[in-house]
């Protein structure tokens, strides 16, 4: 943001500077050129007198001493022809019968006004032409042209721009400080506000000062700071609670079964049906806790995660997967469903996922597939590889879910069949889409052919992994 807002100001004072600089060199050129004009048009009208008196007098003695003095002095030749074009005066290596000279006496004897000169710059170097007829109306006595150098006069003008991009250059520099003065004012709080987010998306208290760069800047970092302590006593808050939970609640859920597994001999039999009841309300409230608890360590990976923190080292995908597909087969036979392993490649795959969430994560989609599929349905798995992600899928020929239970299948506490279903507590998906959503996966649940369900996790490769 900082390159671009000085790219716009710079530009901006680069553009003023040249809507300035520009027009001067133009007022300057044109102003030296005004003024040599003026002073040789002044010599000129000198010596249409000079030769008006020679022409009375048929004397051109004083005129020629006075053209020549010119000449030595300045190094500028002068013609004076008579009406009738012959040289009565001829200074400084020119003739009458140069071709120019020549044009410029006909056209005064016509009494045509001449050309003035071309606007001097820096790089003239061409002489220019002055030439007046000798005489009053329309009778004419003879021609005097000057030859003018613009050799001063270019230099002038060089001078003159050259003060002017002195100046210009040293504007524009005065104007690309106050940019970058102007953009770090502005920026530098930007930048910290920006650290401060890193700092509380990782879970940290963080105070950006609030008393630079502009009014909007400051309130912005002001609210960010109570903001910011907010979320931080929010998070500590959640962690507490994770940590109480674990530790209080953990212990007293314990003893309560202790206390109900006692009295499993003292029940007679019309009160077996109220202990079993008992007895299964106790084993629900032990897997919602440890659920429960699961899901709020999964969150607590993904905001570590999303702050930049390194994760754990990466796990080969294959070797999981037949590892709990193992683990899973007892229990697909004893449902009277069939558990197969598609085959895959010999290599390792080495995925971004902790070996543990992994299995975890698995674990999840094999019981779900293992109790809900149904006696005789076939449960098969297997993975793909891509350029940058590897998939793994636990798919069934089983009754499958609805398009609006697939969607609804990650929510939390949400069961096939709906809030009356017989067992589950609903949060084992949602437990293992944040563990692949924390990893930079995804998980999906499709629809199977012909019938059942599919679920996809993708996860990132790791660093070397196969492509």
């Amino acid at each position: 943001m900082r390159t671009r807002l000085l790219v716009v100001l710079v530009a901006l004072a680069l553009t003023v500077v040249a809507a300035f600089a520009i027009p001067l060199f133009g007022s300057t050129a044109a102003q030296r050129t005004q003024q040599l004009v003026i002073a040789r048009n002044a010599d000129v009208d000198r010596f249409v007198v000079l030769a008006q008196q020679a022409v009375d007098a048929d004397d051109p003695t004083t005129l020629a001493v006075d053209a020549a003095r010119y000449s030595s002095l300045y190094g500028e030749a002068v013609v004076v022809v008579d009406a009738r074009g012959v040289p009565l005066v001829e200074t400084g290596g020119m003739t009458a019968a140069e071709p120019v000279v020549s044009s410029l006496v006909e056209s005064a004897l016509r009494n045509q006004p001449a050309k003035g000169p071309e606007q001097v710059s820096p790089w003239s170097a061409d002489p220019v032409y002055f030439a007046r007829p000798v005489g009053t109306g329309t009778r004419v006595a003879g021609v005097v042209v000057l030859r003018a150098s613009v050799t001063t006069a270019a230099a002038d003008v060089t001078a003159r721009w050259a003060a002017i991009v002195a100046g210009a250059v040293l504007v524009a520099a005065v104007f690309v400080l106050l940019a970058v003065l102007l953009a770090r004012w502005m920026v530098r709080p930007l930048h910290e506000l920006e650290t401060g987010v890193r700092a509380v998306t990782g879970g940290h208290r963080a105070q950006v000062p609030d008393r630079a760069g502009p009014k909007e800047l400051r309130s912005l970092a002001t609210s960010f700071n109570r903001m910011s302590d907010a979320v931080v006593e929010a998070s500590e808050q959640q962690r507490r609670l994770v940590a109480d939970a674990s530790h209080q609640l953990r212990n007293p859920m314990a003893a309560l079964r202790l206390r109900v597994d006692s009295l499993a001999a003292q029940v007679d039999g019309d009160g077996q049906r109220a202990y079993r009841a008992t007895v299964a309300e106790v084993e629900r409230l032990e897997s919602l806790l440890d659920g429960l608890l699961a899901l709020a360590l999964a969150e607590s990976a993904a905001t570590r995660l999303a702050a930049g923190e390194s994760g754990d080292e990466p796990c080969d995908l294959p070797a999981v997967l037949a590892e709990r597909v193992d683990a899973w087969r007892p229990s697909a036979d004893d449902a009277g469903v069939g558990l197969a392993a598609a085959e895959g490649h010999d290599e390792p795959v080495p995925v971004r996922c902790e070996e543990s969430e992994l299995a975890q994560v698995l674990d999840v989609l094999l019981d779900n597939a293992v109790h809900y599929a149904g006696r005789g349905a076939t449960i098969t798995t297997g993975y793909e590889i891509g350029d940058t992600t590897a998939t793994l899928f636990v798919s069934d020929n089983g009754p499958g879910l609805s398009t609006e239970d697939r969607e609804r299948a990650t929510e939390r506490f949400w069961r096939a069949g709906g809030d009356g279903a017989p067992r589950g507590t609903g949060l084992g998906l949602a437990i293992a889409s944040q563990h692949v959503l924390a990893r930079g996966g995804k998980l999906e649940l499709r629809e199977a052919k012909p019938h059942g369900l599919e679920v996809r996790v993708e996860l990132p490769l790791a660093a070397g992994g196969t492509p």
